[in-house]
């Protein structure tokens, strides 16, 4: 039970820090920049279990090149923004993020419409007129 809670927290951390950066994206103000760092810090310290082990930093890291990435939109930027968005479960949040920052993204095959509607559905089919009562 206790491991169940933990992994759920991490998840609302991630949210946050996910959220976070979506905010960021919107304002590009540097209080948002630092609320971004500040969720990053956290998740990075539960990443280190004791204090002999060097210190994690890939969400601080990730985060920097995020923000230099909304900052800079170039091509590679807009590579850097891809990558990150790849790494987003909740679509909902994926679709605020690439709209906020002008990104277009593939859907899933699932959410795609269809092109066209099979028009060959019914061939070979006899038509009601031709059924005898």
């Amino acid at each position: 039970m206790c491991q169940q809670g933990s992994v759920e927290q991490h998840s609302k951390m991630l949210r946050s820090w996910q959220l976070a950066i979506l905010r960021f994206a919107v304002t590009q103000d540097n209080a948002d920049r630092l609320g971004v760092l500040a969720v990053a810090n956290q998740i990075d310290r539960l990443g280190r279990q004791h204090d002999d082990q060097p210190e994690f930093g890939f969400f601080r890291k990730t985060s920097s090149e995020v923000f230099a990435a909304i900052l800079r939109r170039d091509e590679t930027a807009d590579v850097i923004l891809r990558q990150f968005l790849t790494l987003i479960d909740d679509l909902r949040l994926k679709r605020a993020l690439a709209a906020a920052l002008e990104i277009e993204h593939g859907e899933p095959a699932s959410d795609k419409k269809r092109s066209k509607p099979a028009t060959d559905l019914w061939r070979g089919l006899s038509s009601r007129g031709n059924i005898r009562p």
